[in-house]
């Protein structure tokens, strides 16, 4: 049996304002829409919390309101949101649903075993952690299982090879990758890097010891002219006669 919520939703006026106040009461303003017309709601933070989580994910919301119009309804929580810094819901939408008639959605790819490729040196890469199906709603499951405990190095599973419930349609392109084991590459990057960097300042501190020792034993090459302000060595004077 799909898991049902009962959930308490109050009207109220649209606005900016009106919005601020709920907030301070702890009331979540919101909309639900779908097959009913679009109803301006508010609901308390605290439902938010408690069912903004992939252990309720695609839960049928069964609506319990004074308002006729939405009384008995039952939806699906379709957004939530939630202020940037405090992670406080702010707003929400819920998807008002006809039982008779199907529905897309995304539910949970759920992993399960150890690829025997792991002992052969491989890693198990997931690729997709949800694909898109239609159903009715009250076929919705609550996840579909891979078990991916046949995979080799090299092997992958593919949205085509999935068990898909009785009922259900699958949406998500059949090519695409569930999950792979793929060869675990070495790390010698860092090495290599580290032997490339090095080069350089080797090839630098060669230069700089290099140009004293060349300076040290050169001579001044023939007819160079003294540097300005030099003065030139005196001429020799010759020897006094007796």
């Amino acid at each position: 049996m799909k898991q049902r919520i009962e959930l308490t939703v109050v009207n109220r006026q649209v606005g900016r304002a009106n919005a601020r106040g709920l907030r301070v009461d702890k009331m979540v303003p919101g909309i639900i829409y779908g097959a009913t017309e679009n109803i301006s709601i508010s609901l308390h933070v605290n439902d938010i919390l408690k069912y903004n989580s992939r252990a309720y994910e695609n839960a049928l919301l069964n609506i319990k309101s004074e308002d006729k119009a939405l009384h008995g309804k039952v939806a699906l929580l379709k957004e939530v949101i939630v202020h940037p810094v405090t992670r406080i819901p702010e707003h929400v939408d819920l998807f008002a649903l006809d039982l008779k008639k199907a529905v897309r959605v995304s539910v949970e790819i759920r992993i399960e075993g150890k690829p025997i490729g792991i002992s052969e040196g491989g890693l198990l890469n997931i690729a997709a952690r949800q694909v898109e199906i239609e159903c009715l709603p009250t076929e919705i499951p609550d996840a579909i299982i891979v078990d991916v405990s046949n995979l080799g190095v090299g092997d992958s599973i593919h949205a085509s090879e999935l068990t898909i419930p009785a009922g259900v349609k699958l949406i998500s392109r059949p090519e695409l990758t569930i999950a792979a084991v793929v060869v675990q590459e070495d790390e010698v990057v860092a090495p290599v890097v580290e032997a490339a960097a090095a080069a350089p300042a080797a090839a630098a501190g060669a230069k700089g010891a290099a140009a004293p020792a060349a300076a040290a034993g050169a001579k001044p090459a023939a007819g160079a002219k003294p540097a300005a302000g030099a003065k030139a060595p005196a001429a020799a004077k010759p020897a006094a006669k007796k």
